[in-house]
């Protein structure tokens, strides 16, 4: 079992940046991928970006590819991921999220979750 805490959520404006960071406890971490996902205000869950704890392989949505880095500090158990260029369309709820084995994007395949932090961006 894996638990995660987000932090860093706040107000900004466009063309802004902001970091979010996860912090992930649990044992076997070498084994998951560690991802962050967002809900924007009445639509679904997406995925953003994940990291491979064992090897820093990441994954990007082309939505956010060469605008959001994802990074893992193994040494203090820590995830971030850094937004720059930030556009209206970004408002959502972030969440960090935790899966065993093989990386995917589906939300549905990962058991364990942060409680989400809140990002608006304002035009």
């Amino acid at each position: 079992q894996v638990q995660l805490v987000e932090s860093g959520g706040g107000l900004v404006q466009a063309g802004d940046s902001l970091r979010l960071s996860c912090s992930v406890s649990g044992r076997d971490l070498n084994s998951y991928h560690v991802a962050w996902f967002r809900q924007p205000p009445g639509e679904e869950r997406e995925f953003v970006a994940t990291i491979r704890w064992f090897g820093d392989w990441t994954y990007y949505a082309d939505s956010v590819k060469g605008r959001f880095t994802i990074t893992r500090d193994t040494a203090k158990n820590m995830v971030y991921l850094q937004m720059n260029s930030l556009k209206p369309e970004d408002t959502a709820v972030y969440y960090c999220a935790a899966t065993f084995g093989v990386a995917t994007t589906e939300s549905k395949y990962y058991r364990n979750w942060g409680q989400g932090t809140q990002v608006t961006v304002s035009s």
